[in-house]
């Protein structure tokens, strides 16, 4: 029952966010087409997230009432209705059209939400001293969501501005259909309660903590980095090297092999040699110098070189950053400090957008050079800092 649920669990979710991969690359560049200010750009973007942040406890709450699966049925059968919605959208341009793309996106954040009962369902089926290595299958289907999800938009997206959204909803509508015919009831009586939403005074608990407060913040600034990195891209590639959706897409699969690459395998054994500390710093300076360079580049080159950069650096930032988090933190707060990181990384994701997209339309390279300052400053801190956790601390690390 175990293996094949989560089988069936992460089919449904690797299906569902290679959706997600076709859609978000495109985002920018649509809104831009159809004459968004910077501001309202990031807005669109944000939206998804901002959605998935107050939606994610709702859509627990409700699964600890009626079970897992409807609630994954019905979130996957709205996701679908908006990449609908975003191929209208697609279609029509000018004003209306942005609306419309803020409602696909608002509404695909609402059933995005889902996220938190797809981790209840792994949690309902998987014994707690295997959660860990389950809870990656989540990470895995994002980093496979991210390479074959923008190949597949750049394909369609040859056929027409609508065709990947289409394309969106008929994959996505075909994976309600099968999650329908396949996907198990996972809850029991038994069962452990979804994550529900996190209090202020359990911010502040986390957040006064030096070593663990500095991780969270550092994972704040990575994340939100990347995130202005993520919203901007298409812009910068079609200001500097007139790049339309087709280059976009296959730019963001290239950044999703890498990840995958790393994420893959290659990052125990760095975590093993290098220590959390120096990978972390290692991280952010990679992230911060590709950001850095990034809008300078004029040839395809120095771009996949800028790319790829980044690609390492985020892809080193998590892990190392969550396993240290894990080792420095008390066994009954795990589950709240792991929320706490979570939050600040949905957060970062929300203001990363708005910020960037605001700051290109007035000068393209501004949000390039504070990003990656930011991230060089970071990764400076955690040199500093992080080497003044004890080292019988570290030895505990995974």
């Amino acid at each position: 029952m175990r293996k094949s649920a989560l089988t069936v669990i992460f089919l449904t979710v690797f299906i569902d966010l290679i959706g997600f991969g076709i859609v978000l690359p495109l985002l920018p560049l649509y809104s831009d087409h159809f004459g968004a200010s910077g501001f309202v750009i990031g807005m669109i973007s944000a939206s998804f997230s901002v959605m998935q942040f107050l939606f994610s406890p709702v859509w627990g709450r409700f699964s600890d009432r009626v079970g897992r699966r409807p609630v994954i049925l019905i979130s996957l059968a709205g996701e679908a209705i908006s990449y609908a919605i975003f191929a209208w959208a697609s279609q029509m341009g000018g004003e209306w059209g942005l609306y419309l793309l803020l409602a696909s996106r608002t509404f695909a954040g609402i059933c995005g939400g889902n996220i938190t009962v797809v981790q209840a369902a792994i949690a309902d089926v998987t014994p707690p001293q295997k959660r860990s290595a389950s809870m990656g299958l989540i990470g895995a289907a994002f980093g496979l969501g991210f390479i074959f999800g923008p190949v597949i938009g750049a394909l369609f997206a040859r056929l027409g501005l609508a065709a990947p959204g289409w394309a969106a909803f008929i994959l996505c509508s075909a994976n309600f259909l099968l999650a329908y015919m396949i996907l198990p009831e996972t809850w029991k009586p038994n069962s452990e309660h979804a994550t529900g939403r996190i209090q202020l005074g359990q911010w502040k608990q986390v957040l006064r903590q030096p070593h663990i407060g500095l991780l969270v913040s550092l994972f704040f600034l990575a994340t939100f980095c990347f995130a202005c990195y993520e919203t901007t891209l298409a812009l910068l590639v079609h200001r500097n090297f007139n790049y339309e959706a087709v280059h976009v897409g296959y730019l963001f699969a290239f950044n999703g092999i890498i990840s995958v690459f790393i994420q893959g395998g290659l990052i125990k054994r760095l975590v093993k040699r290098l220590g959390e500390p120096n990978l972390i710093f290692l991280s952010m300076l990679l992230l911060g110098i590709s950001l850095l360079i990034l809008p300078f580049f004029h040839s395809l080159p120095g771009l996949l070189l800028g790319i790829g950069l980044l690609a390492i650096g985020s892809s080193l930032n998590r892990p190392p950053t969550f396993g240290l988090i894990s080792v420095l933190t008390h066994s009954q707060d795990q589950g709240i400090t792991m929320g706490i990181a979570q939050s600040a990384g949905s957060l970062a994701r929300i203001l990363g957008p708005i910020f960037s997209a605001t700051l290109f339309k007035e000068n393209h390279i501004i949000p390039y050079v504070i990003c990656g300052m930011i991230s060089v400053i970071g990764g400076v801190l955690a040199w500093q800092l992080l080497r003044k956790i004890p080292k019988t601390h570290l030895e505990e690390a995974p």
